[in-house]
């Protein structure tokens, strides 16, 4: 029963790096099949940054951390992800998992839970990369619709 329960929406920026000595994201482990030919095996980590615009200056909400594990014997297709979305400010976070099927265009998974004021939370995150201001960086706008339980507050 969501009889009182509230969908919220919010908008926000995941900033990503991929190489240097300020990397937030690193391929860990590459698939047994080999590295050129699938993505079956492998596995990934990031811990983003979380913020309010798509400008690096703008506010620090939080972290994006995870990982990416390759579930597909097809090159670049399909991984599982589970992600915390940690906020700095209200020391909350939101728990999201489910399939990548590619990286390109929008990336839809669910809000399976999450801690703090979003104790009981579920939904979904639309999650899309937007720009690319150098080769070693992207910007990815990020949509949470989550269903806010009254319990959880």
């Amino acid at each position: 029963d969501h009889n009182g329960d509230e969908l919220t929406h919010i908008h926000l920026y995941v900033h990503e790096t991929y190489t240097g000595p300020n990397a937030t994201a690193a391929a860990v482990l590459q698939s047994p099949l080999g590295a050129n030919t699938s993505s079956f095996g492998s596995m990934g980590v990031v811990d983003d940054e979380i913020r309010a615009g798509p400008d690096r200056s703008s506010a620090l909400l939080g972290r994006y951390q995870g990982v990416f594990f390759g579930t597909s014997v097809e090159l670049g297709k399909g991984y599982l992800s589970s992600i915390t979305l940690l906020f700095t400010d209200a020391g909350s976070s939101l728990s999201v998992q489910g399939p990548i099927l590619g990286f390109t265009g929008t990336i839809d998974r669910a809000v399976v839970g999450g801690t703090g004021r979003f104790r009981l939370a579920q939904g979904y995150m639309l999650f899309k990369m937007i720009s690319k201001p150098t080769p070693e960086t992207d910007v990815n706008e990020v949509h949470l619709f989550v269903l806010m339980s009254r319990h959880g507050k």
